[in-house]
């Protein structure tokens, strides 16, 4: 079920383009091991969202969006 017919945008600051990738990452200080906070992704900013959640030790899997 889709909640709206907004497309999924990219979450680095400033990017508007539509997303293609999930970073699903935890923070173990704060969350749970099992629990998955996501970031979305265009591709022109996978490698710099992915760089920075990997530098923490937080990024968890990569996951293409399913097409609708």
């Amino acid at each position: 079920m889709q909640l709206s017919e907004e497309p999924l945008i990219c979450s680095a600051r400033g990017c508007r383009n539509p997303a293609v990738h999930a970073l699903r990452w935890n923070n173990p200080k704060l969350h749970t091991p099992d629990r998955r906070k996501t970031w979305l992704a265009c591709d022109a900013h996978l490698t710099s969202l992915g760089d920075f959640l990997r530098a923490r030790q937080f990024l968890r899997e990569v996951e293409p969006l399913a097409a609708e």
